[in-house]
C-alpha cells in the first residue's frame, strides 16, 4: 500500500500544483533543470481529471506492489525449499 500512496500522494501534489495556478512554471522549472525545452502547455484544472489522475496511480501502484509481492515471495519460497 505504501507503493500506491506514495505515487498517488505525488499526483496530488501536481493537482494541487495545477489548481493552485503554479503547475505551467513548476513544470517549467523542472525542464529547465534537466536541460529541456518542449512547448508543454498546462491546461485548465478540472475536477474528474485530477481525480483520475490520482486514482489511476493510486491503483497502479498497488497493482505495482502487488506484482512486486508476488515475485519475492516466490523467488524466496523457492530459497526455502532447498
Amino acid at each position: 500500500m505504501a507503493v500506491g500512496a506514495a505515487v498517488g500522494g505525488w499526483h496530488a501534489l501536481w493537482v494541487l500544483l495545477v489548481l493552485l495556478g503554479m503547475g505551467q512554471g513548476f513544470l517549467d522549472y523542472i525542464l529547465k533543470l534537466h536541460f529541456i525545452d518542449l512547448p508543454l502547455r498546462v491546461t485548465a484544472f478540472d475536477w474528474p481529471t485530477a481525480g483520475a489522475l490520482v486514482g489511476v496511480t493510486v491503483l497502479l501502484g498497488f497493482v505495482a506492489r502487488a506484482l512486486f509481492a508476488l515475485v519475492w515471495n516466490g523467488l524466496n519460497a523457492r530459497r526455502g525449499a532447498r
